[in-house]
Order: C-alpha cells, then structure tokens, then sequence
C-alpha cells in the first residue's frame, strides 16, 4: 500500500438473498442504513443505480461527487467517487448467493489528490475492516427493526 493509492477489498454479509439485498448498495437505498447518507441528485431520475447516473453526497464537510459506471441488477454495482482535493477513485460492490444470504465484496480503489490528502486515505485503508463491518452492523440492525 502506497500512501497516495490504495485497493481495498473486504466482505459483507447480508442476510438477504442478492436480489434482495442489491437494493441496500444503490444510491437511495444505502439511505436505509447508512447514518448521514443523503444523496442529492442533480439532474432528476427515474432509477438512481442506471449507469451514468450522478450524485453527490456530503460527508466530513466535504462533498463527493459520485457517477454510476456500470449496473447488474441483483449481483453488482459500481462507482466512480471524487471528493476534489481528497481523493477519487472507484467502489465496486459484487453480491453472492450464499444460501439464501448475500456475501457481498466491497472494492475501494482510491487514489490521493494532493500529498495533504494521503495520511488519511492511509488511515482509511488501517481501519477498512472495521468500516466493512460498521456497514455489516448496521445492515443486520435494520434488517431486524423491519422484520
């Protein structure tokens, strides 16, 4: 791992089947469980995971601006992210069927934009399984309030 680019891929499980469970790694649908998860669209649409879709989110006072690159709808999912002068970079999320639940890869490939931006993405990096599994966490939490 260098300190300006880094790939990391950790796992998810979800106790949804894939086709299920694609819906929590779209845009609107991470607003279920990820706290402070706000997308705004600028440009009205219809299906916020179509493929050139773009929103921005807001987060650690800085705002990412996120572009929809390619869709399979109940097996993957993937993003281009920019938060300018931080970092830009791709997310990539792959779902499994693992009887009858989701194992699900997540891919951070993120690259720092300025060398002031590097120490954090190698904090990030440190601190990926943990924030995969925040996202277990918080994903399991929601499933069983609607159950």
């Amino acid at each position: 791992m260098s300190g300006e680019q880094v790939r990391l891929t950790g796992r998810v499980r979800v106790a949804l089947p894939p086709e299920e469970a694609f819906r929590l790694f779209t845009p609107l649908g991470e607003r279920d469980w990820a706290p402070g998860w706000e997308p705004h669209f600028p440009s009205p649409t219809a299906d916020d995971a179509d493929p050139g879709t773009v929103f921005e989110t807001g987060a650690h006072g800085a705002t990412t601006t996120w572009l929809v690159l390619d869709r399979r709808p109940g097996r993957h999912i993937s993003y281009a992210r920019v938060t300018p002068d931080v970092w830009a970079g791709t997310v990539a999320v792959t779902l499994d069927d693992a009887g009858g639940h989701s194992d699900v890869s997540v891919t951070y490939a993120l690259t720092a934009l300025r060398p002031s931006a590097a120490p954090g993405l190698e904090d990030f990096a440190r601190g990926y399984p943990e924030y995969l599994q925040s996202w277990e966490d918080a994903i399991a939490a929601r499933l069983y309030t609607v159950s």
